[in-house]
Formats: C-alpha cells, sequence, structure tokens
C-alpha cells in the first residue's frame, strides 16, 4: 500500500475539531468545578474517540475523492452540531449530542463499507467496527433522553464499550501506513497547543494590558512552547521510526496503543492546562483550586502521557518527565497559596528546566536521532 499524504481535505476535516476542542476548554473554565472537569474529560474522550475512528479510515482510504469526500464532508456537518451541544451535553442538550454524534459514527462505517466493497479483509474490520460503534453511539443517544445517575452510567458504559472493544476484538486487518498516521496524530497535538494558545487570549481578552497579563501570556506560551518541544523534538521522530519499521501486526498494535490510546491523554493534559492557564490570567490573587489543579495536573498527564509514549516505543521510561511531573503534582495544592502569576511562573520554570536537562544531557543522542538518515 502507497504512503498516503494528509491531504487538504484531510486538514479541512481536522478544523471542525479545532471549535470542537474549544468548546471542551470553554465549557469547563466557564464554571471550573469538579463536575465539570469530569464531564469535559468524559466529553473530550467521546470527541477523541471520533477523530481516531476517521483518522484510521483516512489512513486506509486510496483517496479522498468521490464518495468518501461527500461523506467526510457530511460528518464535518454532524461533527459541528455536535460541538455545538458540547456545553449542553450533560443537561438541555444532550439528546441533540447523542443523534448528531452517532450519525458521525454512522458516516464513519459507511466510508469504512465503501472502501471495503472490494477488500474481504477490510469487510471483516468494518463487522468488528460496528459491534462497539453502534451500542456506544446509541447509548448517547439514550443518556440524552436520561437524568442524573442513569445519564451517567449510560455515558461510562459507552466509553466502556468503544475503548474496551478496540482492546478486545485484536487487530486483525487494520492497516497502518506510518508517516501518515504520525503526522495526523502531530497535527492533532498542535490543535490542541493551538488551543492553550487561544486559552491565553481569551483569558487576557477585556483586561488590561497590564504587566501582570502580559506577563503570564508570556509565561503560558514559555509553557505551550515547552509541551510542543517534549513532543517533536526528539520524541515524534523515534515513534514514527519505530511505527514505521515494524513488522505489519505489531505496527497496527504499536499505532493503536501510542497513537489512539496514548495520545488522547496528551490531549487532555493540554486541554486541563488551558483551563489553568485561562483562569490564571482571570485572577490577580490566588487560584481556585479546581483552576490550580489544572493548571499543574494538565501538564504532568502531559508528562506522564510522552513517558508512557517511550515505555510503549522503545522500552524504557523517560525518567526526568516522571520527575517533573510528580513536582508539578506537589507544587498543585500550594498552588492554591500563591499568586496566579506566581504558581503559573512555577509551572513555567519546572516545564522549561525540563526541557532545558534535556537538551543538554542528551545532547549526542538528541543530534544523532535528528539528524539520521
Amino acid at each position: 500500500m502507497d504512503e498516503q499524504e494528509v491531504t487538504p481535505l484531510k486538514l479541512f476535516f481536522d478544523l471542525v475539531f479545532v471549535f470542537a476542542i474549544t468548546q471542551v476548554s470553554g465549557f469547563v473554565s466557564d464554571d471550573a468545578t469538579w463536575t465539570h472537569l469530569l464531564e469535559g474529560l468524559a466529553v473530550l474522550a467521546v470527541l477523541w474517540w471520533a477523530w481516531v475512528s476517521y483518522a484510521w479510515l483516512g489512513n486506509t482510504a486510496a483517496s479522498d475523492d468521490g464518495a468518501i469526500r461527500v461523506v467526510l464532508l457530511s460528518a464535518m456537518g454532524a461533527m459541528l452540531i455536535v460541538s455545538l451541544a458540547v456545553p449542553g451535553a450533560f443537561s438541555d442538550d444532550g439528546l441533540i449530542f447523542g443523534i448528531a454524534y452517532f450519525a458521525v459514527r454512522l458516516l464513519h462505517l459507511g466510508a469504512y463499507a465503501l472502501i471495503a466493497r472490494n477488500d474481504p479483509e477490510l469487510q471483516g474490520v468494518v463487522g468488528r467496527l460496528a459491534s462497539t460503534a453502534i451500542p456506544g453511539a446509541a447509548l448517547l443517544v439514550v443518556a440524552g433522553a436520561l437524568d442524573g445517575t442513569p445519564r451517567t452510567v449510560c455515558w461510562i458504559a459507552a466509553l466502556a464499550i468503544d475503548y474496551g472493544g478496540l482492546a478486545m476484538r485484536g487487530v486483525e486487518g487494520w492497516r497502518v501506513q506510518a508517516g501518515h498516521f504520525a503526522e495526523r496524530h502531530g497535527l492533532i497535538i498542535i490543535i490542541a497547543l493551538g488551543e492553550s494558545i487561544v486559552s491565553l487570549g481569551l483569558g487576557a481578552g477585556g483586561l488590561n494590558l497590564d504587566a501582570r497579563v502580559v506577563v503570564g501570556a508570556l509565561l503560558g506560551v514559555a509553557i505551550s512552547a515547552a509541551l510542543w518541544w517534549a513532543y517533536f523534538d526528539v520524541v515524534a521522530i523515534v515513534a514514527e521510526r519505530r511505527l514505521r519499521d515494524a513488522p505489519r501486526r505489531d505496527q497496527v498494535r504499536i499505532a493503536r496503543d501510542s497513537y489512539t490510546y496514548l495520545h488522547l491523554p496528551m490531549v487532555a493534559g493540554i486541554v486541563v492546562f488551558a483551563v489553568g492557564v485561562k483562569r490564571t490570567l482571570e485572577v490577580s490573587g490566588e487560584l481556585a483550586t479546581v483552576p490550580a489543579t489544572a493548571l499543574c495536573a494538565g501538564v504532568a498527564l502531559y508528562l506522564v502521557a510522552l513517558s508512557a509514549f517511550k515505555r510503549r516505543n522503545v522500552g524504557s521510561w523517560n525518567q526526568p518527565r516522571l520527575v517533573a511531573a510528580a513536582a508539578l503534582i506537589a507544587l498543585a495544592p500550594l498552588a492554591t497559596t500563591l499568586p496566579a502569576l506566581l504558581a503559573l511562573a512555577l509551572v513555567a520554570l519546572i516545564a522549561c528546566a525540563l526541557i532545558g536537562y534535556e537538551v543538554t544531557a542528551y545532547s549526542e543522542a538528541r543530534e544523532r536521532i535528528r539528524h539520521a538518515a
């Protein structure tokens, strides 16, 4: 199978997820409570599963012309409705959210069926996909008509079916194009990091552009830059090579574990951090518990996920990143007693110090990896 490019249509399709991630971040930050944070993460997990489903589709399709193009554009429309309903997914707009999401998943299955119509091996993949996609999405429709505990149970069951189903049904028949798959996931990391920059702008919007806001914005950009560096400087390069060099069956398992599963906590960490940094710019005093925790734990989650990413690909944990994550977790309760700007500065110090240490301590290995043929 020839290596596919990330086409303009796929990039266009991904734009709807920019809005979806912004909606999740805004939903949590507008009322930063533990309940909203957990609901936001649940919504993000559902949105992520829709996106990775289409990432696998784009990885498999020979082109995005003809009927596939129509399906992708239709799915964009349905996904936009899902995104619009995000703030009310656990309240008044739950049914709209569920129905639109069901349409997104059905369109995905329809596109896969089109691709597989002359491919018996791929037809088996479509059948296994449908066995979890349809009941999982249907549960979200049911959840939209319910309230309280029954609604929560339906959400948990829907997520368990999707995430557990992929692990249980095996990887027979799946196909991976390493460069395309890795690039697509790298782009979604950039989209999430872009949301953190947007949150900085929204947090500063309407405020007097005084020294506190300027310094806070620069510190936020420094953290986002450190998160970008932590992924793209070496890790993304090594992971793509590992995926490309693996035997086909191992390729699919690596793609599932490293990208489909482990990129979710990376994206979640960035989104949670974005919630914290937005609230940090909005207050001049101390941060409340949830924003302070989001500020520190979001970056920590991202670093732990990156370390697990390394563990899956090369067999060892990234200990400096785990140490930095532990320091950030330890900082979280202290951050509620500090001025918001100082808490943000300490997070920036830890993140940037980590990058500085890695560049210095691993300089030879870094240069070898980055300049290898």
